[in-house]
């Protein structure tokens, strides 16, 4: 059983997105939500540190914008959540202009490659995969420049979504599979870091998923 709480709410199947202003904030919302549990030494860890200036060293200030935020119901860990419903929008580029949000972004993008062991991508991870890079790259700023291991990046996949491009699970392994080489990633290299989780969105409704707006709740028998 996996039980995650959010700081951010869904609506419908509408995920509002979130820029940086809320990544910085995911402290303060365990602090005034998660009342009843002990805080836990990595959060006092994430409390003492100026973060939010280090974070502006590390990515320029219109940062990613996140599908969802949040942490584990125990409140030991982050929760960063990245969601797809089709394979094109796997596609995306760097749309930064500014000379040194390019030099900032690069010189990150570099980082999160030598931590993942990066095997000579084929691509610039700014342009083609540019959202699937950073999201890994904001992983990387909590595990190793905040000192939080306890983070964890999902990749959220619908399967069968017929409201615009209906993939099948297999469409989805095969271009997932291709993305992964061609930046130079491996399974062992983002074991225990980012987690593909899949949806088929005829099971929403069922038993197996419950999710309620506002300060939501995940609950799921996978």
């Amino acid at each position: 059983m996996t039980v995650l709480k959010s700081s951010m709410p869904l609506s419908g199947a509408k995920l509002p997105l979130y820029q940086t202003g809320k990544f910085n904030g995911l402290l303060l919302w365990n602090k005034t939500n998660l009342q009843n549990i002990e805080t836990p030494r990595s959060w006092k860890i994430w409390a003492c540190k100026n973060l939010a200036k280090n974070l502006e060293k590390f990515w320029p200030k219109m940062g990613p914008q996140w599908d969802a935020l949040g942490v584990t119901a125990d409140g030991e860990a982050i929760i960063l959540v990245e969601a797809k419903a089709n394979v094109p929008e796997l596609v995306s580029f760097c749309g930064a202009k500014d000379k040194k949000s390019l030099e900032t972004i690069s010189a990150s993008l570099a980082e999160t490659q030598r931590w993942l062991n990066c095997r000579e991508p084929r691509v610039d991870w700014a342009c083609g995969f540019y959202q699937y890079a950073n999201r890994l790259a904001h992983l990387y700023f909590l595990r190793e420049k905040a000192q939080i291991e306890d983070s964890y990046l999902v990749f959220l996949y619908f399967v069968e979504d017929s409201s615009h491009i209906r993939t099948p699970r297999d469409a989805w392994n095969s271009a997932l599979k291709l993305q992964k080489k061609l930046m130079g990633l491996s399974a062992l290299s983002l074991a225990g870091k980012a987690i593909e989780l899949f949806i088929n969105t005829n099971d929403i409704k069922s038993d197996h998923w419950q999710l309620a707006t506002g300060n939501w709740q995940l609950t799921t028998d996978y």
